[in-house]
């Protein structure tokens, strides 16, 4: 299936080339790395051990949104420490969910620091969250450790009937957010101040629903009558 491993400023060369060696290990080659990231060569591709190719053909984007804008599943992956909110996902239930994924349609699983994971705000970007269930003793994994488990359960089993429906893509859910979240400030649902309190919550639901173009247009349409609307009430 078209699976994109995005690494988020990578703080060691060496996870960088062991997470590129996991996925050649079980047939993945779309290796994304998002802003800073540490000098890759050598190290890299020592640790890559015959996947150095992944390494130096890495895509690399400034933002995650940038990094991820063309996927049509993103899965944000968190360590279940110290979490108000479980993720709703584990790395068989992803593989179970998305292996029928058309060939035409990326799957992306997003991977954060190794020092502190991913930011509110990059976890709310994902549609979905998913951890592996770890020792409460002992929760956190190294980064090629955790790409490798995600990789396993992906590539394994048969692939089973492909996705029939036309998914949006990450940047046009991200244009339909930004329409939705602005009409709810202008409305006063959400505090201008900080909308993203409340919005998340809506963001969680809708990567729930994996939205397809379709629906994302019809959305669309309706925000834009509703603005119309609250801009020009009827005469009495």
């Amino acid at each position: 299936m078209p699976l994109r491993i995005v690494l988020v400023e990578p703080r060691e060369a060496g996870n960088v080339g062991a997470a590129a060696r996991a996925m050649k290990n079980f047939g993945f080659r779309d290796l994304a790395i998002v802003g800073e990231m540490p000098q890759l060569h050598p190290v890299a591709e020592w640790w890559a051990s015959g996947a150095g190719d992944l390494v130096n053909g890495a895509r690399l984007a400034p933002t995650l949104a940038a990094a991820v804008a063309d996927c049509h599943v993103t899965i944000a992956t968190t360590s279940t420490r110290g979490r108000d909110v479980e993720p709703d996902l584990d790395p068989r239930s992803v593989a179970d969910r998305f292996r029928s994924l058309s060939a035409d349609q990326t799957l992306a699983i997003v991977f954060g620091r190794e020092d502190r994971g991913l930011t509110a705000d990059e976890t709310a970007q994902c549609h979905r969250t998913a951890a592996i269930p770890t020792s409460t003793e002992f929760p956190t994994m190294n980064l090629a450790q955790s790409v490798s488990i995600f990789c396993y359960e992906l590539a394994r089993g048969d692939k089973g009937a492909s996705e029939s429906r036309d998914l949006a893509v990450s940047a046009e859910i991200e244009r339909l957010h930004e329409r939705f979240q602005s009409l709810l400030v202008e409305a006063g649902f959400l505090h201008s101040a900080n909308p993203d309190h409340i919005y998340d919550e809506l963001r969680s639901l809708a990567g729930r629903l994996a939205l397809d173009r379709r629906e994302v247009t019809l959305l669309l349409g309706m925000i834009r009558q509703l603005e119309w609307r609250m801009r020009n009430p009827p005469a009495e």
